[in-house]
């Protein structure tokens, strides 16, 4: 709960609104999503970040009968997954998405970061809404791909200035270029009357 309380106020405060017997799972969610979004800021180089991801990947994938990791947060995730019968190809493509974190490319297009939209914001709200009611849940899939779209570029816009200093861009080459303007440019300056424009 601390966790999701210090990295991620806003996610906090909608579990506390949940019912009493929610929280914890949802808690165990939302620590997972900031433990793996916050790996490129733990990091110098992609390797270790790929080695953090990949460990993740090996936990949740483990039997469920194998003893605890040692790891809280891993150890809470992993009874969230076996209680809810939450789909673990879900975390492993949300793991996957992550890898674009650790490395300095450009988002190639609109498209691509709608993907990395949906692996992450949007499958994490996917996956609240199966631990608050897995039987009504399928009914909001496409209602949590949008919000969770929603929620990542908001995000993203607001990490802008964050994700410019380390020489990232998560504007799509594809949008930067139909407004003049390109990733490089983005990242030297300004970007120009082209990147206001994308």
């Amino acid at each position: 709960m601390e966790t999701v309380r210090a990295a991620d106020h806003d996610r906090y405060v909608s579990a506390l609104y949940a019912p009493e017997d929610k929280r914890d799972a949802l808690f165990s969610l939302y620590a997972f999503n900031a433990e793996i979004s916050g790996i490129r800021d733990r990091i110098r180089e992609a390797l270790p970040g790929e080695v953090r991801l990949q460990w993740w990947r090996d936990v949740i994938a483990a039997d469920d009968d194998v003893a605890g990791s040692g790891h809280p947060v891993a150890d809470a995730l992993k009874a969230t997954i076996s209680t809810y019968g939450l789909p673990k190809p879900a975390f492993e493509n949300m793991l996957e998405a992550r890898i674009f974190d650790l490395y300095d490319d450009p988002m190639p297009s609109r498209i691509d970061l709608e993907g990395y939209c949906g692996e992450t914001a949007a499958a994490l709200i996917q996956l609240a809404a199966m631990v608050l009611d897995p039987v009504e849940a399928p009914r909001f899939a496409e209602l949590a791909g949008r919000a969770g779209c929603a929620q990542a570029m908001t995000g993203l816009l607001l990490l802008l200035p964050q994700h410019r200093k380390r020489g990232q861009c998560f504007v799509p080459a594809d949008i930067l270029a139909a407004a003049g303007s390109s990733p490089e440019e983005f990242f030297t300056g300004d970007g120009g009357l082209g990147a206001e424009r994308a």
